[in-house]
């Protein structure tokens, strides 16, 4: 039977389990919400979303606590997404498990994190003499935060979205801080800032303003939202090149950050930690 968002633990009451629990994990299966944007076959774009998880804890074998920062990256081709409730929840069955070594985490990890997905996963874990090497830094490009526009309609609207098509193509890339979507089970709100790389016609950047706040009432997991903006502006504006990256703010000791890109010489996401984040 296929998993769906409905069935997971989001808004449901959870026991918190402290011993390690793999088949907490729940996927749920991308190419649902693919379907809807018309995705099927090969794919428009490549990518990966990145996890960041703050609150990783265990037990040395001498029953003393541990601690890392995992930064944990699926790649976009995987057929499932992890819920991110039953992903804390997993973490968490970790808390009083006794483990050899950090090697021994991240075995795990790789492994549970890459049969929910259905594909491999990348794990890198920083561990506390390495924290102080952590860092910050913000989305670069042209904010277009800064235009004054006025906003009446807060759910995606594709066709609202304009370029230059007749005119000659441009390089530049566009953020956003005003990116909010809400949880497509419980209609928590997620914040996020929003990177468009692109490279065509120019894009009409206060059509673009008003289709990003456009996501401010739309449910839907983060990942979905980021390939719904991919599509739209493909579709739409007609890029030759075109990245889309979001840096959702943390919940629950998650934060996630999907990358869809249809260029390989885009820059790769150097999972800088926002201030919001």
């Amino acid at each position: 039977m296929t998993n769906t968002a409905d069935q997971s633990p989001l808004g449901k009451t959870s026991a918190y389990r402290t011993d390690y629990a793999p088949e907490l994990l729940f996927p749920i299966p991308r190419q649902g919400k693919r379907d809807e944007l018309g995705l099927s076959g090969t794919l428009p774009f490549f990518g990966v979303d990145i996890w960041n998880a703050y609150e990783i804890s265990w037990l040395n074998q001498r029953g003393k606590p541990q601690v890392a920062i995992a930064r944990i990256t699926f790649p976009a081709d995987s057929p499932n997404i992890i819920e991110s409730k039953s992903f804390k929840l997993y973490l968490n069955s970790f808390n009083q498990t006794r483990l050899d070594s950090v090697a021994a985490l991240k075995a795990l990890l790789q492994q549970d994190l890459s049969a929910a997905a259905g594909g491999n996963v990348h794990i890198i874990l920083t561990q506390p003499e390495e924290f102080g090497m952590v860092e910050m830094g913000e989305l670069d490009g042209l904010l277009l935060d800064r235009l004054d526009i006025d906003v009446d309609h807060y759910s995606p609207s594709p066709e609202i979205l304009k370029a230059a098509l007749d005119e000659e193509p441009v390089e530049e890339k566009l953020v956003s801080h005003l990116l909010k979507s809400n949880c497509l089970v419980t209609g928590q709100p997620d914040w996020a800032s929003v990177q468009i790389h692109y490279a065509g016609p120019q894009i009409d950047q206060e059509s673009l303003l008003r289709y990003l706040i456009g996501f401010r009432e739309h449910n839907e997991f983060h990942e979905q939202c980021v390939e719904r903006i991919f599509v739209d502006i493909l579709r739409q504006c007609q890029p030759q090149q075109l990245a889309v990256y979001a840096r959702y703010t943390r919940r629950g000791g998650l934060d996630i950050n999907p990358w869809r890109s249809n260029f390989s010489t885009a820059q790769k996401p150097l999972n800088l930690r926002g201030a919001r984040q």
